[in-house]
């Protein structure tokens, strides 16, 4: 699987090692271009998973604001919840295409 933006590949793993949670992929942190997102001071909470890490992404200097996100510390059983755990897994907000 691929998670791509303007033909630019910002993750790519085998679809075994990604995790998909409420409708979107999340990708392993080995999996991620970091040279490509930067942190983003967007704050969010989620009820069972715990504090967001936004994440912008850059291509060729232009900033693609918010379009990915993880979650470094999860709160105590989301992994119980998704069966693995999935912290600091990448997942991308529509914009980004992901698929094979």
């Amino acid at each position: 699987m691929r998670a791509t933006l303007n033909g630019t590949v910002i993750a790519e793993a085998p679809e075994e090692d990604l995790v998909r949670i409420e409708g979107n992929w999340y990708f392993p942190p080995a999996s991620v271009d970091f040279s490509l997102i930067a942190e983003s001071p967007t704050p969010y909470t989620c009820p069972w998973k715990g504090a967001c890490q936004y994440y912008h992404v850059v291509i060729d200097g232009e900033q693609f604001a918010d379009r990915a996100w993880a979650y470094p510390s999860l709160y105590n059983g989301a992994i119980e919840r998704v069966g693995t755990d999935f912290s600091g897994y990448v997942a991308f907000a529509p914009g980004v295409e992901v698929g094979e």
